[in-house]
């Protein structure tokens, strides 16, 4: 989530810069609200495929881990690229009204982008730590 949330404020800066000042209003506030709703997600279906991997398959922390990601990351991948292009022309479009919900999409394109990166390294990193103190290995 922190991720999420500096990577919503680096993608409204990137906005002022590049496209349209863009004000930090109730509406861009209400972006990173979707956000922490939408990135959630990501890490929750590894931290799920890990668990049932462990489980169901009898696999050891580590190897858990990798086959999760491995299983894991088009899911991942698909998710992001839609919301990411599906809110690119919210961003990009320039006109009449197009600044009202041009907060709400830099938000959620500088978080999704960044936290989706990150989650692939950050999630399965403190997952294996967790397993590892939970099993009593190293």
């Amino acid at each position: 989530m922190p991720l999420a949330a500096a990577g919503g404020f680096i993608g409204l800066k990137v906005v002022n810069l590049l496209v349209a000042p863009q004000a930090f209003d109730v509406l861009t506030m209400l972006g990173f609200i979707i956000l922490v709703g939408t990135v959630v997600n990501n890490a929750i279906l590894i931290v799920y495929q890990t668990l049932n991997n462990m489980h169901n398959e009898g696999m050891g922390g580590l190897n858990a881990i990798i086959k999760s990601v491995e299983t894991r990351i088009r899911p991942i991948f698909m998710s992001m690229m839609t919301t990411f292009f599906g809110m690119l022309p919210l961003v990009l479009a320039q006109g009449s009204g197009t600044e009202l919900y041009r907060g709400v999409g830099s938000v959620l394109l500088g978080g999704l982008a960044i936290s989706t990166v990150f989650t692939l390294f950050v999630i399965p990193s403190l997952l294996g730590i967790f397993i590892g103190h939970k099993k009593g290995e190293n």
